[in-house]
């Protein structure tokens, strides 16, 4: 039986971690699964990814009994389960439905965007279980959400529900459950309707901005981008099509 559900529609891929049962608790069977369809993903005509676990859960983190004899290799390859999204050049959502605990808010955490439906509930969990946080647990959420959240999260053990999560910087949106999905979708398909590999570039430049000091640094960054932009196709054709609609309501 597959771990890992993919469904693809107007160049939006929603990978969807299908293993309700263990609550889509990472194992490396999933692990591998989840590389396998991000491979795919890539590989096809797909402008952007949602990522979403089979209800009630999102995911409930990491099996440690799936590590092997090697605890170090083992949580490694466990890693590569969100590590492997973090890595993806297309645009990612995720589409938090439930608890997303350990390993599985490093998922979310993986994601370039977070919606979140009412009843998802953020966990790090690490301290609870006597474990450091592990996989750049800390410094995502700490990147994303700020010090304070990261410490109330993984020191205090603050669990984070949707709302309280958007009000943090966590999440983006909030959602109502039987509404999540379509919206993440909807969200992702904005991404997607725009030409891929300009959109795999500016998500490159996002990236790279972290590591840039000034807006001196960001204006030459972008710079480069901009103009290799404006020598795709896609830009002669959209500007003309613009062009063609201003020219129609003209008197």
């Amino acid at each position: 039986m597959s771990l890992v559900r993919t469904e693809i529609g107007a160049r939006v891929a929603i990978v969807t971690l299908d293993d309700p049962g263990r609550r889509n608790a990472l194992t490396l069977p999933m692990v591998e699964e989840l590389a396998a369809a991000f491979d795919t993903i890539e590989a096809g005509d797909v402008g952007a990814v949602v990522v979403t676990g089979a209800a009630p859960a999102f995911c409930a983190g990491a099996d440690q009994s799936d590590l092997g004899a090697s605890r170090r290799d083992g949580l490694r390859r466990i890693y590569e389960g969100f590590l492997r999204v973090a890595r993806c050049p297309l645009p990612t959502v995720a589409a938090v439905n439930g608890a997303a605990v350990g390993a599985g808010m490093n998922l979310a955490l993986a994601c370039d965007v977070r919606l979140a439906s009412d009843n998802a509930r953020f966990d790090t969990r690490f301290l609870h279980l006597g474990i450091h946080p592990g996989g750049g647990h800390t410094w995502m959420l700490r990147r994303i959400a700020g010090p304070q959240t990261a410490a109330a999260a993984v020191l205090f053990g603050e669990v984070l529900d949707g709302a309280a999560a958007e009000r943090a910087g966590l999440v983006w949106r909030t959602v109502e459950p039987g509404a999540l999905l379509a919206s993440a979708h909807d969200l992702a398909a904005r991404a997607a309707a725009a030409p891929s590999e300009l959109v795999r570039r500016t998500k490159a430049t996002i990236a790279a901005m972290a590591g840039v000091a000034t807006h001196a640094e960001a204006v030459d960054v972008e710079l480069e981008a901009q103009l290799w932009s404006m020598e795709q196709p896609a830009f002669g054709e959209r500007l003309a099509a613009l062009q063609a609609r201003i020219g129609r309501h003209d008197p």
